[in-house]
């Protein structure tokens, strides 16, 4: 088995789904983005959105929620490749994070993952840097969160 295959180079994996409660919403924005079209329906009637809309950074949270209880090699074949199984570690950061469609209170997100490239750092011997592409999609089958992500990982 070489790399790609264990990382699951190209293929899409869906990490979960989470519900946008009115709740949630607000209690997310009062702590760390209290922003009116967040913090109360009336408030949100007012703006652009036209109604009360989950932060873009709590749809971005959920994302890496559901990222991390699944872990980056779900489904995963047991590895057989030379030394040990590669290990995850930290991400370096994101690139080209877009929230393309509020997400209202009452919607449901269903949330996945890609690897779309690994490589060796040349860095750092004995790691790989993997970049993830994360998604979020509403109900309707529309694209709401998008951006790509850094992983390192130990593959010796």
């Amino acid at each position: 088995m070489n790399l790609d295959e264990y990382f699951q180079v190209g293929e899409t994996v869906i990490l979960g789904t989470h519900y946008f409660d009115a709740e949630s919403i607000v209690a997310f924005a009062r702590k760390f983005d209290p922003q009116p079209f967040h913090l109360s329906e009336e408030l949100a009637r007012g703006s652009v959105f036209g109604r009360l809309c989950a932060s873009g950074w709590h749809t971005a949270s959920a994302w890496m929620r559901h990222n991390v209880r699944t872990g980056v090699l779900k489904g995963a074949q047991a590895w057989d490749g030379n030394g040990p199984a590669p290990t995850v570690g930290a991400s370096p950061g994101f690139r080209n994070m877009k929230w393309l469609k509020p997400v209202y209170a009452g919607e449901t997100v269903t949330y996945t993952r890609k690897v779309v490239d690994q490589r060796a750092l040349a860095s750092r011997p004995g790691y790989r840097l993997l970049t993830v592409l994360g998604e979020g999609h509403d109900s309707a089958g529309d694209k709401v969160l998008e951006f790509e992500s850094a992983v390192i990982v130990k593959a010796e």
